[in-house]
């Protein structure tokens, strides 16, 4: 698998990010969310979402192809979303059009893939699991982060016990009807049920054995925060908080 067609864990894990500290990578994506919510919207999100696709082509190593493919489904959820606000109940009919609603939607869509273009800069150079040990420092109970990291765990064991039941029954023709199709994803959810209940069971009687006291220590080594690349960070996040101010003003 290319990195091209890689899944968004990978890319985490492969980017030529990866060795860079969390609070690195934290200040510059972070710190654009921040911009993208409390800037205005127009031309804010412009400004904020063309940055963080230009990261994430160049710097951080996804690529444009890619880095569109990602936010593709978060795309379509935000238009479908904005929709209702194009549209007002009530009046001579029970619905019409709302002459403001456009202007309002579009608001709602810009700041909406900014946003999303933001955090999809941290989850591709971040993986979780460099994250999730540096929660307890920050006040976090270690009890959130432990059940945080068992479920991220167990996702991708679920999810390929899932991949391997349907090509199990792709192969036995369980696809070739519409009520074999209905039986075999019957099959395939009974089968991750008890396959995850399974997995439950014995995990917890394998941090039993190990005395289990309610902390689960995890070596993280990682080298320590670029002060270069948080300065650099912070002098991008005050340009683009200038230049939104200053079109803003141009527009206005």
């Amino acid at each position: 698998m290319t990195r091209r067609d890689a899944p968004l864990e990978t890319l985490a894990h492969t980017g030529p990010w990866r060795e860079r500290h969390p609070a690195d990578k934290a200040v510059l994506a972070l710190g654009l969310l921040v911009c993208a919510v409390a800037l205005p919207p127009w031309p804010g999100a412009a400004v904020v979402g063309t940055v963080a696709l230009v990261l994430l082509a160049g710097p951080a190593g996804v690529g444009p192809g890619r880095a569109v493919r990602l936010l593709r489904a978060p795309a379509a959820f935000i238009v479908v979303g904005a929709l209702p606000l194009l549209v007002a109940v009530g009046g001579p009919t029970v619905l019409r059009w709302d002459p403001a609603g456009l202007a309002r939607a579009g608001e709602l869509v810009g700041r909406s893939l900014a946003a999303t273009l933001c955090l999809l800069l941290f989850a591709a150079t971040t993986p979780l699991a460099d994250v999730l040990p540096r929660l307890s420092r920050l006040g976090v109970p270690p009890a959130v982060t432990e059940v945080a990291a068992l479920i991220y765990r167990l996702l991708f064991l679920l999810l390929d016990t899932a991949r391997t039941v349907r090509e199990a029954q792709a192969g036995r023709l369980g696809f070739a009807t519409r009520g074999a199709a209905l039986r075999s994803a019957a099959g395939q959810a009974g089968a991750v049920f008890v396959r995850a209940f399974d997995r439950a069971r014995r995990l917890d009687e394998g941090l039993a054995l190990r005395g289990y006291g309610g902390d689960l220590a995890v070596d993280v080594d990682a080298p320590a925060p670029s002060r270069r690349f948080i300065a650099s960070s912070v002098l991008l996040l005050a340009v683009v908080v200038t230049t939104t101010l200053l079109l803003r003003l141009v527009i206005a």
